[in-house]
């Protein structure tokens, strides 16, 4: 039982930071453009009128607000650890110092299901929103590499989510001062998208659209929140930069909650707006935020705000390659997963074989699997992971009372407990199949730890 709990020592964990292994290169904006890349997706230009037209109508403000504020308890646990430990690995090397070698593998394995689906799932999504886009040009794929078998569309692979996938995952391997780039780049035109469509927007909105506020009642506010937590799913992969951040004692706090801030704000603007210009019982469509334009004249804009939707999906295939990547690379090293994940390419300075192994499952999947099911797990991966984070940052409090980074959570252990209780409420409320399919992929996890982990651990030796 001893072996199980194992703690990794906190004094390696630092001197493992300080070597360079990983070069350091991302600065404090990076770091905010990586969250917000990731973050920022499909949840703002298709989740926003699906939740408004099926459970909280206008209330969708709120719903966004208390889903922000589960994150933001999470996000200040994150913040504290990543400042105190800048480590690979995010919430699996937190959890390895507090709670143990068992949890830290399941919530390692448990996320590494979550990104790799949720790269599969994203890149879906980019496929429809890229078929949508050139269709205008009267452009159309044949429908047998247009989407996945089993979808209803005769499709038998979607070519378009495979290739995106291999794009960003050859872009990722390069290194990571090409990737962070691209990144910006690319989040800078999509903040500019979704600031024309505020600014457009907001001069076509009729009060008496936001009424009635609730219509479904407070309760599908709570209903619309759990769902829309899904589009906060992201700002977590800036915890797993800690050894490529330049300054990370300082700089990792104000990436994870400055990312998280923007969001949540965007968010709440681009609903008040898209629910103001339109009743919320017209907008349970694929793209609410183009019909909204399209109600009021705007054709053109609409078009624009395609192409920010697919550029905005691409920055969430590419942080989320990245998280995976990196979570890998922390387990690898540490000996509970193949040493050849761990290995880093004396020229890039990234783990070259890693990305290309994560980014070529991601895209099979994508390309021949129906997610539908499977997508749930992002959610409930990510309501684990915070969970767990709750829990650790009292362990560490305890345990580690000398260690201080440069944030600290306030209110220890009130915040965190009723963070982990806010979290574990949300997962109450995801679809039993999830629990079902959650539960026998920690099962398999298990298996492989008893198997392989825990006889290859660097702690075992």
């Amino acid at each position: 039982m001893s072996q199980l709990f194992r703690r990794k020592s906190m004094n390696l964990m630092i001197s493992q930071s300080q070597n360079k292994t990983l070069e350091r290169t991302m600065g404090v904006w990076d770091l905010i453009f990586l969250g917000v890349g990731c973050v920022i997706g499909t949840g703002i230009f298709v989740v926003t009128g699906v939740v408004a037209a099926d459970s909280a109508g206008p209330g969708i403000m709120l719903s966004f607000v208390l889903a922000g504020i589960a994150c933001a308890l999470a996000a200040f646990c994150y913040a504290e650890f990543s400042s105190a430990v800048p480590l690979s690995g995010s919430v699996y090397t937190y959890t390895y110092a507090t709670l143990g070698e068992l949890f830290a593998f399941l919530i390692g394995w448990d996320l590494m299901l979550e990104y790799v689906l949720a790269v599969s799932a994203v890149a879906t999504g980019w496929s429809a929103y890229f078929q949508s886009l050139i269709a205008g040009f009267n452009i159309h794929l044949p429908a047998v590499i247009s989407s996945a078998p089993g979808v209803g569309k005769g499709g038998m692979i979607d070519l378009p989510a495979i290739l995106i996938i291999m794009c960003i995952t050859a872009l990722v391997s390069k290194g990571i001062k090409e990737s962070i780039k691209f990144n910006n780049i690319m989040v800078f035109v999509k903040l500019g998208v979704i600031l024309l469509f505020i600014i457009v927007g907001v001069f076509y909105v009729k009060p008496d659209n936001w009424t009635p506020f609730m219509p479904f009642g407070f309760s599908g506010v709570i209903t619309g929140a759990a769902t829309v937590f899904f589009a906060y799913i992201g700002f977590d992969v800036i915890a797993t930069a800690s050894e490529e951040v330049k300054n990370p004692g300082k700089t990792m706090p104000i990436g994870i909650i400055g990312s998280l801030a923007i969001c949540t704000t965007l968010y709440i603007a681009v609903s008040a707006v898209l629910t103001g210009m339109i009743p919320f019982t017209e907008l349970n469509v694929g793209a609410p935020v183009a019909l909204a334009l399209e109600s009021v004249g705007h054709n053109s804009i609409a078009g624009i705000i395609s192409v920010g939707a697919v550029m905005g999906i691409t920055t969430v295939i590419l942080a989320l390659i990245y998280a995976q990547v990196r979570l890998s690379f922390a387990m690898s090293r540490d000996g509970l997963l193949p040493k050849i994940m761990s290995s880093v390419n004396e020229k890039t300075k990234t783990p070259f074989k890693n990305t290309w192994l994560t980014g070529s499952i991601a895209a099979c999947i994508a390309g021949f699997v129906d997610l539908t099911t499977l997508a749930h797990l992002v959610n409930m991966g990510t309501l684990a992971a915070f969970t767990l984070i709750s829990i650790a940052i009292i362990v560490l409090r305890k345990k580690f009372p000398d260690l201080k980074g440069s944030f600290r959570v306030p209110f220890v252990p009130v915040l965190p407990i009723i963070s982990a209780l806010l979290c574990l409420g949300l997962a109450i409320s995801l679809p039993g199949i999830t629990w079902i399919s959650f539960v026998i992929w920690l099962a398999i996890g298990t298996i492989i730890y008893f198997l392989y982990s825990k006889k290859h651990s660097n702690l075992n030796k």
